[in-house]
């Protein structure tokens, strides 16, 4: 086991700290990213992520390189790479693809391939391995073998961390089982599950984050209708939670790479088999649809204000899919900003984590400074940042006298509120 040379591929938020985990107990540990600007950073000990630390990032003996040659002396690949879903919310295996390919090309006959990325059941066997084979010219399960150890990591999370959690690990055969198995016992002192098959591991990551996904949806259409009748969602459930067995969800905005993407590799599996899957597109909906949702609430507390619609000075604070992290992948707060322009509106977006120029790359949404954000007729609390929830009354001062406050977390005490302000939460 210690003979094996490991090259992760993908050095993103899952790869990263799998790579410096991995680099502390094994020798020569390569990772690797088609990114040059990324590998740059990384080798300068900055990880934009946040994930991992300058510190260890700098202390683990890792080779970083975006040149593909660097990997001919892999025994042992784990691939990190994205996998997302494409504009009809199909997925998308374009990254993955291309990372077979790029191993295709140097692997070497005795290597094992361990793939982490989420897929829908049958990806890694029916799809990554033949396309192994067809650049390598080598057999799947002979000449190279295949395994999937789906990844757990939460970003923005320093309590389940990669070691602190449980791994899945499967494997095509006994030897390849054996071999990812004795690398990941290594490095996750949490211990190991073994999955009866491939197939098996890569169902049970996709439904970790589609159960998760459907209990939020219920979350969000129980919020719709709360604020119908007329009571605060977050009061309901505070009731509802003193119960034993009440499940702790909480509505809001579903973004990022897993629980807004995942359920879309399932279902497009399902689809491919004949079923339509009607409860987990259902709970997709609900959840794509949020932010509009939350862009025509504001709208109508502004009609209803007698405030301006096209000329609102409107803020929004928070861009990224979560607190605490810069990721901006799939983040809902888009929609509420496209949205508003529907209603003639110009709102001006905030965020302190998030990256300007992927902002306006990835979402066209320009980050505006904070000083900008005053005298405003609506905010809306999008994300709830540390930062915000330390300085919520400052905040709250940007907004005019009979203007709207929309939480969309509940992290504001509305009896501590100005009686002037036109208080929503979701």
């Amino acid at each position: 086991m210690t003979e094996e040379r490991i090259a992760v591929v993908g050095l993103g938020y899952v790869g990263l700290p799998v790579a410096v985990a991995l680099a502390r107990t094994f020798p020569g540990v390569i990772g690797y990213d088609i990114n040059p600007r990324r590998i740059a950073d990384l080798r300068r000990g900055n990880d934009w992520t946040r994930e991992v630390d300058s510190e260890a990032l700098k202390a683990a003996p890792l080779e970083f390189t975006d040149d593909p040659e660097s990997l001919r002396e892999a025994t042992l690949f784990v691939v990190t790479v994205p996998t997302p879903i494409d504009t009809d919310r199909r997925p998308d295996l374009q990254p993955l693809l291309a990372a077979c390919r790029t191993i295709g090309k140097v692997i070497r006959p005795g290597a094992l391939v361990v793939f982490e990325s989420t897929v829908y059941p049958g990806a890694t066997e029916d799809v990554c391995g033949p396309e192994i084979a067809r650049v390598s010219g080598l057999t799947a399960g002979r000449d190279f073998k295949l395994g999937y150890s789906p990844e757990r990591i939460n970003p923005g999370d320093r309590e389940h961390t990669l070691e602190r959690v449980v791994k899945v690990v499967s494997g095509q055969d006994a030897d390849s089982l054996a071999r990812a198995s004795a690398v990941y016992r290594r490095i996750v002192p949490a211990g190991i599950h073994i999955a009866s098959s491939i197939k098996v591991a890569e169902a049970a990551k996709v439904i970790e984050n589609t159960q998760r996904d459907l209990n939020i949806a219920l979350m969000n259409e129980l919020a719709i209708i709360f604020q119908r009748v007329g009571i605060r969602t977050k009061d309901v459930l505070e009731a509802a939670a003193t119960k034993w067995n009440f499940l702790r969800f909480q509505p809001g905005l579903v973004g990022g790479h897993c629980i807004g993407v995942d359920p879309y590799y399932l279902t497009a599996k399902a689809e491919s088999l004949g079923y339509h899957p009607e409860m987990i597109l259902a709970g997709r909906r609900i959840n794509d649809g949020m932010g509009g949702y939350i862009a025509r609430q504001l709208i109508k507390l502004l009609v209803h204000a007698d405030l301006p619609v096209k000329s609102a000075r409107i803020g929004i604070l928070g861009l990224t899919f979560k607190e605490d992290v810069p990721d901006l992948r799939n983040s809902r707060v888009p929609d509420i900003v496209a949205e508003l322009r529907q209603f003639g509106s110009a709102p001006m977006v905030h965020d302190p984590l998030a990256d300007p120029e992927e902002a306006m790359r990835e979402h066209g949404v320009a980050i505006s400074d904070l000083d900008t954000l005053a005298d405003l007729d609506g905010m809306i609390l999008a994300v709830g940042h540390s930062a915000y929830r330390r300085n919520a009354g400052d905040l709250i001062k940007r907004v005019k006298s009979g203007g709207v406050v929309m939480d969309v977390k509940s992290i504001l005490d509305p009896a501590g509120l100005p009686e002037s302000l036109i208080y929503w939460s979701l």
